[in-house]
């Protein structure tokens, strides 16, 4: 019993001199490479935060908000209540939520993860995606990022998007299908480009993956794209995915433009 005990506390000792090891370890690169702001790169306390600054420029969005497109309301208007836009047509979409209002700031965030390699971003948003959709991720079967051409992918080196899909998933997030979804055409960007010319921009440009389409029949799918603007693409890929069987799609983005 007595060699018992002492092997049990060597190796007790043995990781309490690890774990020494491991925060001196940490302390060293922290002073070497130190934690920054994953808008602006200064100097933060700990991983994924935002500094004051650039915490108090972000909008972030939450109820009330209109029970499809997740325009954010002035008022409370009460439970399931529609903008005038989906009043008129609803989108292809039942409902899409969002984290932040798209501005300078979270524009900056957000190019900086896409085009400013600062994918060590990715937990902390999907941590934000997380609670900012907890109604959609509670009712999806499957996740599924908005694709990119396979051109521009090989250019970017990763699709954002996918990155977003992941690191929702490590958060508890349901399974998620990056192949789901094909982008056939290299589109142009839709960013200087209006509300139609967007529509007929991305008409036609998605198109469900053939040995995956069983795998959706009759699921609710969740996409996450980084920024809704005038809903175009996430339209196209609901649609391509509702007519080839899916039950319901639902949207989750990091930011969304308010008109």
């Amino acid at each position: 019993m007595a060699q018992a005990k002492h092997s049990i506390n060597g190796a007790v000792a043995k990781t309490g001199g690890d774990r020494s090891l491991g925060g001196l370890a940490k302390l060293m690169l922290d002073a070497l490479l130190p934690l920054q702001c994953l808008s602006c790169g200064a100097v933060v306390a700990g991983p994924g935060l935002l500094c004051p600054t650039c915490w108090d420029g972000v909008v972030f969005l939450g109820p009330p908000y209109c029970d499809a497109c997740g325009l954010p309301f002035e008022y409370d208007p009460g439970e399931g209540v529609l903008c005038g836009a989906c009043c008129r047509q609803r989108p292809v979409y039942q409902r899409a939520r969002a984290v932040m209002a798209y501005g300078a700031l979270s524009r900056r965030l957000i190019l900086a993860f896409k085009h400013g390699d600062r994918t060590d971003a990715a937990p902390a948003l999907g941590g934000w995606l997380m609670r900012a959709g907890s109604d959609l991720i509670a009712d999806a079967d499957l996740v599924a990022p908005v694709p990119l051409h396979w051109t521009r992918l090989f250019t970017r080196r990763f699709n954002q998007a996918a990155l977003l899909a992941q690191a929702l998933r490590r958060h508890g997030g349901p399974p998620v299908a990056l192949d789901l979804l094909i982008r056939r055409r290299r589109t142009p960007s839709q960013g200087r480009l209006g509300p139609a010319q967007r529509r007929r921009n991305v008409r036609g440009a998605f198109a469900l993956r053939s040995s995956l389409v069983r795998e959706i029949k009759g699921k609710r799918v969740l996409l996450i794209d980084d920024v809704l603007t005038t809903g175009a693409t996430v339209s196209a890929c609901a649609r391509a995915l509702l007519t080839s069987g899916a039950g319901a799609v639902d949207v989750l983005t990091l930011a969304r433009v308010i008109r």
